[in-house]
């Protein structure tokens, strides 16, 4: 038999020295991505140096949700409402709803945020965001990966290989609800990395999450075919073992194995609320219009991290208001409630101090108005140049602001931060430089930010 004890084997050599047997089949599929990883990839790894966070959970919200209507209150925009833009036929159109200050640092929130005005003395508001990309099918893969030109492994997916996972039962990357399209699996898959990186996926965007747990709360029946194949497997992974002691990629592969076959046991009770007290169901809105499917998105989060979950990725849809601006507030009462019952949550549990919380849009909107204004149909076209998102937890400043936008909020004009410096503070948080977390693929090798990001200090406690 070939020696595979100090170098990697391939499907074509597999293939040559073992039986035509599922196992055999299974493992020259799998052997390939765990080799790559040079031990067990899922395995905890030591930082780069002292962790703030421990784990993430990344609220998405798709398509753009309005800064100048939520989070960076413009009373010159309002003063200068329905005079021309800087674009074409365009007017300015000023926030219809009212603003206020609220937490100790008087930070500013739109009245379509009152749950997360509660919550102002735990967040960090960076108002400077940019990107650079006002299209959605560059601007989201960019957000989730690093590029728009290549695919390339997801944010998610950088943070297992930096860190591993903390619970051998569960998947250290999960992703609920995800978008189709705009990258769709690419925003949370591994590309080059090993697959055991990549997120596993519950439901899918605009479908009901509730039906997605009625699905996931009751254990798989036995299938005596499905474990024969798995027992055989493992068999022929070990008696390869036993025969190559230093292989660590095929130890990785047996544990792989060992975790999906567990994850069919945890996974259910994970997705089973009723455990919750009704107190706690109350809290996010579950069972409540319009908030339910958020809600148990946002409680499915707490849950999985307070399991050990590493990466959480949550997704709403909705928030491409080109026109129809009073949509926004259907969009606000669907996830303020939830996402404010998150923090407080994960607050009460002693979590958010090694939670980081990060809730964005791949962009933001602009000041001016599409369509005429006063009319009803009015909406705010694409913005790259400045927007806000918002942090939590996990190491950053508490009831801070970053950052300024111009006066009518077209772009960044102070403390700029590129999604390529997000995408590196919240490594750093983690413990992890964003310089040296790297994979060696196709001769070169590769990071989340490229040749590019700076770590934002200013925002870290």
């Amino acid at each position: 038999m070939t020696d595979f004890g100090n170098r990697n084997i391939s499907r074509r050599q597999w293939l040559q020295v073992s039986s035509p047997t599922f196992g055999s089949l299974v493992l020259a599929s799998l052997v390939g991505d765990i080799a790559r990883a040079g031990s067990g990839p899922l395995a905890a790894r030591l930082t780069h140096h002292a962790q703030r966070a421990k784990r993430v959970i990344f609220l998405f919200m798709n398509g753009g949700p309005s800064q100048m209507d939520l989070l960076d209150y413009k009373p010159g925009l309002n003063e200068r409402d329905g005079q021309a833009g800087r674009n074409d036929g365009r007017e300015l159109m000023g926030s219809p709803w009212k603003f206020a200050r609220h937490g100790k640092a008087g930070l500013w929130f739109s009245e379509l945020l009152p749950h997360l005005a509660g919550q102002a003395d735990h967040l960090c508001i960076i108002h400077s965001m940019q990107t650079d990309s006002s299209s959605h099918p560059q601007a989201v893969p960019l957000l989730h990966t690093g590029s728009f030109q290549f695919t390339r492994p997801s944010l998610g997916s950088w943070v297992l290989h930096g860190l591993g996972s903390e619970n051998s039962h569960l998947p250290g990357f999960m992703t609920v609800n995800p978008t189709r399209v705009f990258g769709g699996p690419s925003n949370y898959g591994s590309a080059f990395l090993p697959t055991a990186y990549q997120a596993t996926r519950i439901g899918w965007e605009k479908k009901s999450l509730r039906d997605a747990q009625v699905a996931n709360a009751v254990p798989p029946a036995a299938d005596s075919i499905a474990d024969a194949n798995l027992r055989l497997t493992q068999s022929l992974n070990r008696k390869l073992l036993e025969r190559h002691p230093s292989n660590q990629p095929i130890q990785g592969l047996i544990d792989s194995l060992t975790l999906s076959s567990r994850m069919q046991e945890t996974i259910p009770h994970l997705m089973d609320l009723a455990t919750e007290t009704k107190e706690t169901l109350d809290l996010y809105g579950i069972d409540q219009k319009p908030t339910d499917n958020f809600a148990r998105q946002c409680l499915l989060a707490r849950r999985f991290v307070e399991s050990g979950v590493r990466f959480v990725q949550l997704t709403h849809h909705g928030w491409d208001l080109h026109s129809n601006l009073p949509h926004l507030v259907d969009r606000c009462r669907e996830v303020d409630q939830p996402v404010a019952a998150l923090l407080a949550d994960l607050h009460r549990r002693g979590l958010l101090d090694d939670t980081l919380v990060v809730w964005t849009g791949e962009f933001g909107r602009e000041p001016e108005a599409q369509a005429d204004h006063k009319d009803r149909a009015a909406g705010r076209d694409h913005n790259a140049k400045g927007f806000c998102l918002w942090m939590a937890g996990g190491g950053v400043r508490s009831g801070f602001s970053y950052g300024k936008t111009d006066e009518l909020g077209f772009e960044a004009v102070e403390n700029k931060v590129h999604l390529h410096d997000l995408h590196a503070t919240i490594l750093h948080l983690l413990g992890l430089d964003h310089t040296q977390l790297t994979f060696r693929y196709s001769g070169r090798d590769f990071r989340l930010t490229d040749v590019h990001g700076q770590v934002v200090h200013n925002i870290i406690a």
